[in-house]
């Protein structure tokens, strides 16, 4: 289904995020509370355009969070969150969105 109405219609895939619910914390294994967050930054190698702030990337760039992790992806700088974690966020979506 494609968002309009936004700067760039969204493709969402509510069945993905649902999956991505079920999943652990990519980051720290947690099982509870886990959300499906999205990737905001943006990537050449990977082909994802950077989003803004007032829109969300498609759904294929989402991985698993627990919301304590979700909340410091969106406190900190994005890449050095995932720096921090030694993840590469795009290749983890990817693989995730088979």
């Amino acid at each position: 289904m494609i968002e309009v109405g936004s700067k760039h219609p969204r493709i969402r895939d509510e069945r993905f995020l649902a999956y991505l619910r079920r999943q652990p914390c990519c980051t720290c294994g947690a099982t509870d509370a886990v959300q499906a967050a999205h990737i905001r930054t943006g990537s050449i190698l990977h082909e994802k355009r950077e989003t803004g702030l007032a829109e969300k990337p498609d759904d294929r760039w989402a991985v698993s969070l627990c919301r304590m992790c979700h909340t410091t992806q969106h406190r900190q700088n994005e890449l050095a969150f995932w720096k921090d974690r030694g993840i590469d966020p795009f290749v983890l979506a990817l693989k995730c969105y088979l």
